[in-house]
């Protein structure tokens, strides 16, 4: 049994950030991306995607457009020979919208919602997963969690790094440069501890 997983944010880490992508035409994968996700598949790890969108909840987009938006991309990965093992988003936004999506719900990142319930659903020990981000948000739902992470010079992640570090209440484990360092890594260690 698989009981292990790397969580990926999406916007800035998995694809090119671009604000709230409202139409499936202005997704775009970053060229690591599939290989990425290959080395992970290949390493016998899951691959879940965590993402928070309140862009729905924002009146940006609607669900529909953002469930095609994730068929486009697990259609690219598996053209390139990586899969996916799960996406979950959070919808909501505790200040903007209408119900049910105006909600201070648990599953908006840093609040570890999502980790807690993709970790039910695949029966996963998070102390021996990793969470793998753009922004210290990631960080932070890792950690509540009590898996690792790795924060990525990608997306906002560089200029979160420059403004906000000294106000981190715990670091990342690891800074890469864009996923697949970050995959890398991670994989590395693996093979170091001999697992």
């Amino acid at each position: 049994m698989i009981n292990r997983a790397i969580f990926l944010d999406r916007d800035g880490t998995l694809n090119e950030e671009a604000g709230y992508i409202a139409a499936p035409e202005q997704f775009k994968l970053f060229g690591f991306a599939a290989e990425a996700v290959r080395l992970i598949n290949e390493a016998g790890w899951r691959a879940i995607v965590l993402t928070n969108q309140s862009g729905i909840a924002r009146g940006y987009l609607t669900e529909e457009l953002l469930l095609q938006t994730h068929k486009l991309m697990e259609d690219s990965l598996r053209l390139q020979g990586a899969r996916l093992d799960a996406i979950y988003y959070c919808p909501h936004h505790p200040d903007f919208g209408q119900p049910p999506y105006r909600l201070d719900c648990d599953c908006r990142k840093p609040k570890p919602g999502l980790i807690e319930k993709a970790a039910k659903e695949f029966d996963l020990d998070l102390t021996g997963c990793f969470v793998i981000g753009d922004r210290y948000r990631d960080v932070e739902m890792g950690h509540a969690a009590g898996a690792s992470s790795v924060m990525v010079m990608t997306g906002f992640g560089r200029e979160e790094c420059e403004t906000q570090r000294e106000r981190w209440a715990r670091p990342p484990e690891f800074i890469a440069e864009n996923l697949l360092e970050a995959v890398s890594w991670i994989l590395s260690r693996e093979f170091a501890a001999g697992f």
